[in-house]
């Protein structure tokens, strides 16, 4: 495997880009846990995972090549990270896998090959790989947006009118005993197919307790109960990780990125297309934090 220069060379992988594949970093749009993002790529989850590599051979065909050797990848991506040239070619005793097409979408090609295309079937063995149709609204879709939203928290937030001291949250209601309620009064933004969110949210009121109980959404009750779960039990490893900053979980139907210092966000299966943000209260911090502490955990 190497960025070969040689367009003629049809056994060369020609890097484009790549991507971690471990426990505490994954693309999230393969699977709610680390275990299950390598049964969505075919590999054993090993303690110490994966490095991604994205390429295209010398006739243009997409290739997703796993390497044992996360080293190079990692070393690799903090060189692009801060601009620099970094030849990208783990050693070749490392492959652990070599599988048909993207799982991501890939913005770069390589001049002077043909356009990116799936292998045929005799070279690639499966169905190749492929992004998410983002026209429509599911699991992959979801945590497609929650990446989004961790990789670009401070664009996204600044569109949102929530106070980060904004009390009364719905984590405080569904933290609080049945008896104690709380309100919260957001909003919910949403996000396009490119995982950009749109929408703007609206400032927290404090709860009149004349007033029923109500959140943006009933399943962000459901969210945070399953969180508080998980410091009590630690889930698979990969439900709860850091990622930019921010601290991100994942379950059955459910994300949620959040800032130790900040507020939360919110997206669910069956809530397509929405960010429903979570007002910080009293009982979000700890919450947040708590996770924050598990993600850093050894696995």
């Amino acid at each position: 495997m190497t960025a070969a220069e040689n367009p003629e060379d049809d056994d060369a992988l020609f890097v484009l880009t790549a991507a971690m594949l471990t426990p505490g970093q994954f693309p999230g749009v393969l699977g709610d846990d680390y275990p299950a993002a390598c049964a969505e790529l075919g590999l054993e989850p090993l303690a110490d995972g994966y490095g991604l590599v994205f390429g295209q051979d010398g006739g243009g065909a997409r290739w997703t090549v796993a390497t044992t050797d996360t080293a190079t990848v990692a070393c690799a991506l903090a060189a692009w990270d801060c601009g620099l040239e970094y030849d990208l070619a783990p050693d070749e005793n490392s492959l652990a896998a070599s599988l048909p097409g993207w799982p991501l979408p890939v913005a770069v090609a390589v001049p002077g090959i043909p356009a990116p295309h799936d292998p045929p079937d005799e070279e690639g063995g499966r169905t190749p790989l492929s992004p998410p149709d983002t026209s429509v609204w599911g699991p992959p879709q979801r945590r497609l947006g929650a990446d989004e939203i961790a990789v670009r928290w401070f664009e996204w937030r600044d569109q949102l009118d929530v106070p980060a001291e904004a009390a009364q949250g719905a984590a405080e209601d569904a933290a609080a005993d049945a008896s104690r309620d709380t309100d919260t009064d957001t909003d919910a933004g949403t996000v396009t197919d490119a995982g950009t969110a749109v929408g703007t949210g609206t400032e927290a009121e404090p709860h009149n307790p004349a007033d029923p109980p109500a959140i943006s959404h009933t399943g962000i009750r459901r969210v945070l109960e399953s969180a508080e779960e998980y410091v009590r039990n630690p889930p698979p490893p990969g439900r709860v990780r850091a990622a930019y900053g921010a601290v991100r979980a994942d379950g059955p139907g459910w994300s949620l990125v959040g800032r130790t210092d900040d507020i939360a966000f919110v997206l669910l299966d069956d809530a397509p297309g929405e960010v429903l943000p979570v007002g910080r209260g009293a009982a979000l911090p700890p919450l947040l934090e708590a996770l924050s502490k598990l993600a850093a955990a050894p696995s």
